[in-house]
């Protein structure tokens, strides 16, 4: 894996872009100076002497969160530490996180429900039912100025239809960030006619095998709530939330979502001798989905999916799944 891929996973477990830059300089230098560390960090010296506060700081914190740590040489050296038990601690702390960000969101919209009079309740939360539900989607997605935000699962008050709003605002330089439940990407007609086409079209998605809530958040100024898979016996109706504490934490919940989801597309770096079904195939093996639905998601049958990705394994000279996800990721695919 590339130092910039393994950064952008140690930023999604909570390190900042500096103490990401620090651990993987360390790796690559084994042991390091502090002042040596600032040279190649390309920090600035103080005159003749040296004095970085904010890159001592970031050392402590990683010394305390046990990812570096002093080699005992008494020349200050430092080196990085096998970091199982550290990321294992970060990464159940990302999740306390989530959940907190979830409850947070729920008690800011209780909280909000007890202390509102009905008017000003009527001003931050709007309760659109029937088949206006759609057509108001549509009206505040167009009206869209420089980012939207959403968890996507089914059911679909737009049947599932292809987005061309959306297109056409990537088109204009609106950035989408969409994370979608799994029960989405196995749906073979919607990842054809929308899910695909957005992506290639510019959006940033990643996947979670569940979404906490249906959401889309248009320039951090509106959200739309909506109902869940679990809700789909409700009548139909959509809650509109306008700038207030519960929009805040439902954006916060995005975020924290964001940061633990799975990318559904690949980077660039991708060898053009893989073709367009191979990447696709890639694509949706990071999703989490079992063969069946790979293979019709595809329209080909369960043989030809195993022989693609035969195909794949041979260009990544492994054996199993496992040896091919780790070399995607090891040489930055995804």
């Amino acid at each position: 894996m590339s130092d910039e891929g393994l950064r952008a996973h140690l930023r999604c477990l909570g390190l900042s872009c500096l103490q990401a830059q620090i651990y993987t300089a360390l790796l690559d230098n084994s042991r390091c100076t502090t002042e040596t560390l600032a040279l190649i960090l390309g920090r600035h010296r103080n005159g003749d002497r040296f004095e970085d506060q904010e890159l001592e700081q970031n050392l402590a914190h990683l010394r305390r969160l046990g990812l570096i740590t002093e080699t005992g040489t008494g020349d200050g050296e430092l080196a990085p530490v096998e970091p199982s038990i550290a990321l294992d601690s970060m990464t159940h702390t990302r999740v306390a996180e989530l959940h907190q960000a979830h409850q947070a969101a729920v008690q800011a919209y209780r909280e909000y429900r007890r202390s509102m009079g009905p008017q000003v309740t009527e001003e931050l939360i709007e309760v659109v039912k029937g088949p206006s539900v759609a057509e108001r989607i549509w009206n505040i997605e167009e009206a869209a100025e420089f980012e939207v935000l959403r968890f996507d699962s089914p059911p679909y008050h737009t049947h599932g239809s292809a987005n061309s709003i959306e297109v056409e605002n990537l088109e204009k330089g609106v950035e989408y960030r969409v994370v979608y439940s799994k029960s989405a990407v196995q749906q073979a007609a919607y990842y054809n006619i929308n899910i695909q086409p957005c992506i290639a079209a510019g959006e940033q998605a990643r996947v979670l095998p569940t979404v906490p809530v249906k959401l889309t958040v248009f320039d951090r100024r509106l959200a739309l709530v909506s109902m869940s898979f679990v809700e789909s016996e409700v009548k139909d109706y959509m809650l509109m939330v306008h700038p207030s504490s519960l929009l805040s934490a439902l954006t916060g919940l995005f975020e924290m979502s964001w940061r633990t989801a799975l990318p559904m597309h690949l980077s660039d770096r991708v060898p053009p001798g893989l073709g367009p079904t191979h990447r696709r195939i890639l694509e949706l093996l990071a999703t989490g989905i079992n063969d069946a639905a790979i293979a019709e998601l595809l329209g080909v049958s369960r043989r030809t999916l195993s022989r693609h990705v035969e195909q794949i394994n041979s260009r990544a000279g492994s054996l199993t799944r496992f040896q091919m996800a780790l070399y995607a990721a090891r040489s930055g695919w995804i």
